[in-house]
């Protein structure tokens, strides 16, 4: 025989349900998957760019409330793999898509929706996680065609939810954390409060370093560029964290375009990415940049494995 239960037992027990679990990120190249997941998290840590190919690996954005944490994961796009570092490129992919407790797949308000979003739509009905799908870029669009680009994107599958958002302005940011919260089963705390990523804070310098290139560079150099922080220590007299870095390309004619003429293009990197770099940390910094020619690294495990990829 049941026990009696309490209705308003019930209702308080499911007010205090813990949820907790792993959000894949997913989208076609630059929908502002990235965009989103640093609104969602308050603070940069994936960079931007709109170059294809720019998230090379995965990055946790942690967002915990007192309901639950949402683990977001932030992947690089789908692709075939032609190298070493696409290979691990794409085995990021997949081991996101199989840590998934839920997915959130971005899809642009500006830009027609069609074979590339079918695409990621049919590999998350393979995956099987409940989704939701969010139209981003509304702020670029009339609310007609945002209305449209809604219906179009609920046709794709069958999701939890189809919602419009601005990453830029924060349009239906505050809407869509609950909304993920909701896809999450219950579970522990993975992360302490105060943690927003599982990246290093080295990392995420030599990322942001990595973003500026891509801003001041064409398209010869994104895929061949590799940074690495050789040295990040505070300086014992004084406020400043004295910050080196390597710059990496693939043959030697790419590394004067780095350079600039005179010096000036990477003087200008280093002073747009140390601007990014004392906001992340919270102090000055001295940055010194070093351009190097690493031929074929992207076909060397071993290098790829001390940028982190």
């Amino acid at each position: 025989m049941k026990p009696d239960v309490n209705p308003e037992t019930v209702s308080d027990f499911v007010d205090m349900v813990f949820r907790s679990g792993f959000v894949v990120v997913v989208g076609r190249p630059n929908v502002g998957k990235s965009t989103l997941v640093n609104r969602l998290v308050g603070r940069k840590i994936s960079i931007v760019s709109d170059k294809p190919q720019t998230t090379r690996n995965r990055v946790a954005g942690v967002l915990t409330s007192q309901s639950a944490q949402v683990i977001l994961l932030d992947i690089p796009g789908f692709q075939k793999p032609r190298d070493e570092l696409t290979i691990r490129m794409q085995s990021a992919v997949d081991g996101a898509m199989d840590d998934a407790d839920g997915a959130l797949f971005v899809l642009p308000a500006n830009e027609a929706i069609g074979k590339g979003d079918a695409f990621i739509a049919l590999q998350l009905r393979a995956v099987g996680v409940p989704t939701i799908a969010v139209v981003n870029k509304a702020d670029l669009v009339s609310v007609q065609t945002a209305q449209q680009q809604l219906q179009k994107a609920a046709a794709l599958g069958e999701f939890e939810n189809v919602m419009l958002v601005s990453a830029k302005t924060g349009l239906g940011v505050t809407e869509l954390l609950p909304a993920l919260e909701q896809l999450l089963p219950v579970g522990p705390k993975y992360f302490p409060d105060e943690i927003l990523t599982d990246r290093p804070e080295e990392w995420l310098v030599g990322e942001l370093i990595r973003e500026k290139v891509l801003a001041a560079t064409e398209e010869e150099i994104p895929h061949a560029v590799s940074v690495e922080v050789l040295e990040m220590e505070p300086r014992s007299d004084s406020d400043l964290v004295d910050i080196r870095a390597a710059v990496y390309v693939e043959r030697a004619s790419q590394r004067p375009i780095i350079l600039g003429r005179g010096g000036q293009k990477i003087k200008q990197i280093g002073s747009e990415a140390r601007r990014d770099i004392e906001a992340l940390l919270g102090t000055r910094v001295y940055l010194d940049l070093l351009v190097q020619v690493r031929r074929r690294w992207r076909r060397n495990p071993g290098f790829l494995g001390r940028l982190g990829i």
